[in-house]
């Protein structure tokens, strides 16, 4: 049996739960192209975990970007990112 996670919305609300291993592998690329990148935007992090993915050969089911949306939420209630909205479009960057 596969073990999940329980995520967190940045707004309060109700939140999905994601099997850990893909949480996991989509939290790393993410937090890395942060720490590469100094800012991105979600399309500028969707397009570079693709890549990443198919430069790592990563064995990804289900919808990249469904799944990295689930896990930058997650990610900036929990404080590790934040959500840059003074430009635009909307940049994420590592929380300092």
């Amino acid at each position: 049996m596969k073990q999940k996670i329980q995520l967190k919305h940045p707004a309060g609300k109700k939140a999905v739960s994601m099997d850990k291993l893909k949480y996991d592998t989509v939290k790393s690329y993410l937090l890395d192209n942060l720490k590469e990148l100094g800012e991105a935007s979600h399309t500028e992090l969707l397009q570079q975990i693709t890549e990443d993915f198919k430069a790592d050969k990563v064995k990804f089911t289900g919808s990249v970007e469904w799944h990295m949306e689930w896990v930058k939420l997650d990610l900036e209630a929990r404080k590790i990112i934040k959500r840059n909205t003074d430009k635009s479009p909307i940049k994420f960057s590592l929380n300092k």
